[in-house]
């Protein structure tokens, strides 16, 4: 697709506003998970326990802003959009080289030059959200009455490591760029539904060490549950005849059914076949009587989302019940992330770049869920429309 001149919008409010080009940066280096197995004398239990493939990582020869810089300069230069032509860059990391100046003039220096200093923007960081907090300031700086025609730059990654034990399996590393801007071919469309509340799965209080304190069985159950509410939140505003209206429901029922394909936040695999799971318990919350929900689920009819997180009966039969519609809607997003492992920040781009690379023109008309999470903890439903 050829970028659009944003100027040409100058005079008027920027319409369909969103995600015009992505690019990629990942570690050159990696461990199969099944050699991490070999190690730790646990055959099976990061390869499908996980759902992993293998760990990617960054060497000392690179840093955040070298990785994030690395992301951004393949965007511009592949999609020739020079420096003049950007007027936000919003940066997404958790992964902090200090703790009060943002990497995003580290990176303002080696991109656009002293000349080029009228650009918006500076890091958002709350664990894993910050990429989807840039990208919403972003599209929200483009749709705004102080849009002045140029493009925003979106950057979001990180580099995960984690002290020796179980949580060490689940790191990884890399960034996504996204160039944002009118007349997308993913288009930020309808509403959207946030969850934010307080909680201490995962969080960083020491400065003498890159590693996170993290409560794993606290973590899982902080990111179900907020799909839960996510989930039954967006279903309620896509009830309203705007919304649906927007999204060309066409009197369609606003579950499940009705997105071609979902994108989700993947620390690791396993967990993201859970998550999509509980977009199809919230279907079954609400309407238990249909009849794709016969059988062992109507052991579940009338008990609400919030009882049935960590009962592992209940997933069991949802995650075998949504492997067909995860299999089709959801598993073409999830090839880098199973190779590369968690990128925190990226995680969600890295799979709608996937997804991308997978499925090319089909998206044209499709609509996309997105379920953005991260711990302490806020997490955000949107979606997308491919045009």
């Amino acid at each position: 697709r050829r970028l659009i001149r944003c100027k040409d919008y100058m005079a008027r409010r920027a319409a369909d506003a969103g995600i015009l080009a992505m690019e990629c940066y990942f570690p050159q280096r990696y461990v199969p998970q099944t050699a991490l197995e070999e190690a730790d004398g646990c055959a099976g239990k990061y390869t499908v326990g996980l759902g992993q493939t293998a760990l990617a990582f960054f060497d000392d020869r690179e840093d955040i802003a070298s990785v994030l810089l690395t992301a951004c300069a393949r965007l511009l230069e592949r999609y020739g959009v020079p420096a003049s032509a950007i007027g936000r860059l919003e940066v997404g990391t958790e992964t902090l080289l200090d703790k009060s100046k943002s990497v995003k003039t580290t990176l303002m220096a080696q991109l656009f030059g002293a000349e080029h200093s009228d650009v918006e923007g500076v890091s958002s960081t709350n664990a894993c959200y910050g990429g989807t907090a840039a990208l919403l300031n972003s599209v929200a700086w483009v749709e705004s009455s102080a849009w002045d025609g140029r493009y925003a730059l979106v950057v979001c990654g990180d580099i995960a490591v984690y002290a020796p034990g179980p949580a060490r399996p689940t790191g990884g590393g890399g960034a996504v760029a996204m160039l944002v801007g009118p007349d997308a071919p993913l288009v930020m469309a309808g509403p959207r539904a946030t969850h934010a509340f307080e909680v201490y799965d995962f969080y960083k209080p020491r400065g003498d060490t890159e590693y996170a304190t993290v409560d794993g069985k606290l973590s899982q159950d902080a990111y179900l549950a907020s799909v839960d509410t996510c989930w039954s939140r967006l279903k309620a505003k896509l009830g309203a005849p705007a919304a649906a209206e927007q999204l060309g429901l066409n009197g369609s029922p606003a579950d499940l059914r009705a997105f071609d394909y979902v994108c989700m936040h993947s620390p690791y695999n396993k967990l993201v076949q859970k998550g999509f799971a509980r977009l199809l318990y919230g279907d079954f919350a609400d309407d238990a009587t249909a009849p794709r929900f016969a059988g062992d689920a109507q052991r579940w009819a009338g008990v609400p989302p919030a009882k049935t997180v960590g009962d592992r009966e209940a997933e069991k039969c949802f995650v075998g019940l949504a492997k067909p519609d995860f299999e089709a809607k959801c598993a073409p997003s999830d090839t880098a992330s199973r190779q590369v492992g968690n990128c925190y920040t990226a995680a969600l781009y890295m799979n709608l770049l996937s997804l991308v690379s997978a499925k090319a023109s089909s998206l044209i008309g499709a609509r996309l869920l997105l379920f953005s999470y991260g711990s302490g903890a806020g997490a955000t439903a949107f979606t997308l429309l491919g045009r």
